[in-house]
């Protein structure tokens, strides 16, 4: 079992329950049950990805995520939640997660989730060097990738922008800028009238 998750959860049936899917899937487990513990064990361990409690004592989830965030830019970060506020993704997608699960959780969804997250951070990995462009976060670039993996039919930055939720220019930009390293196709799609509208697809 050489990939290893970071689950991070204040209960322990919870965790109990994550950490038999997690190893169902044939991954390792690193289990805290307290932001700061978790933070510390991601310095030591360095797990390949987190599953995050929104709603912890002491740290929440969002001071714990900027706390990885301060380690390591790629680790794919995914809260586990059964908040669905909008304001509440925006405020975790400022402090550097990049997915979404909400609770209760089905084994087959996260198994999936967690792939993919996986795979995309493979992907970054493979293809960044330790230098990112100005204004281009990590996280943010992956929550965008692996929007656009997921989806079976190119899709417009609108339809992205109210998936996620990133403002339109901020994903625009990314997109400009994931096109440039050849990792995005634009295809332009042609109405009936007007201008034709860009859909973007991951190659």
């Amino acid at each position: 079992m050489n990939t290893s998750i970071l689950i991070v959860d204040d209960n322990e049936d919870i965790r109990f329950t994550l950490k038999e899917i997690c190893e169902y899937a044939n991954w390792n487990v690193i289990q805290a049950s307290t932001g700061k513990r978790a933070v510390e064990l991601f310095h030591m361990l360095n797990p390949d990805l987190v599953l995050l409690d929104y709603h912890m004592p002491d740290w929440d989830g969002i001071k714990t995520t900027k706390e990885m965030r301060k380690a390591n830019a790629s680790t794919p970060i995914i809260v586990l939640t059964v908040d669905e506020r909008q304001e509440i993704a925006n405020n975790f997608l400022d402090a550097g997660a990049t997915d979404f699960a909400l609770k209760p959780i089905k084994a087959p969804d996260l198994i999936s989730r967690i792939k993919i997250n996986l795979k995309i951070a493979k992907l970054t990995e493979d293809k960044d060097s330790a230098f990112v462009e100005k204004g281009i976060k990590q996280a943010t670039m992956m929550s965008i990738k692996n929007f656009l993996i997921q989806q079976e039919q190119p899709t417009t930055i609108n339809e992205i922008q109210l998936a996620l939720p990133i403002a339109y220019q901020t994903v625009h930009r990314y997109l400009n800028y994931l096109e440039g390293r050849g990792e995005v196709e634009v295809l332009a799609q042609y109405g009936k009238k007007g201008r034709p509208k860009n859909k973007y697809k991951l190659v």
